[in-house]
């Protein structure tokens, strides 16, 4: 099962085998426009849903990404390093910041669905 969830704050996870890749939507990298720089955690960083996880700056800002629920980071985009820009191209797919192993996969629960995600951006206008 491989199902795209979002937060308010704008990270999205996508769920397969108790792991979650985890990025900044396309909404988010649409606001933040350049991404120059992104700052990924450490594998073996262990996170409680909702705390800051990573950063991405912009030419406009500097926002923190924050982990959508809880796990253990098994992964990092190394590839940001050197490409931030990924993060525009293809912020929902290539542009992935971390996988995590998922704590509890209740915590997805409250996430938003995709649609629901589109319906509050568009409150957000």
């Amino acid at each position: 099962m491989s199902d795209i969830k979002f937060t308010e704050d704008h990270e999205w996870i996508r769920v397969a085998d108790g792991e979650g890749t985890v990025g900044v939507s396309d909404y988010a990298q649409s606001q933040l426009g350049d991404v120059v720089y992104v700052e990924v955690p450490e594998v073996g960083a262990s996170f409680a849903k909702g705390d800051e996880a990573g950063v991405v700056e912009s030419v406009k800002s500097a926002n923190e990404v924050y982990a959508p629920v809880a796990g253990e980071v098994v992964a990092v985009n190394d590839a940001l390093a050197d490409t931030p820009e990924l993060v525009n191209q293809s912020a929902e797919d290539g542009g992935w910041f971390y996988r995590l192993k998922v704590a509890d996969p209740a915590e997805l629960d409250g996430l938003m669905d995709a649609a629901a995600y589109q319906t509050y951006v568009a409150g957000l206008e």
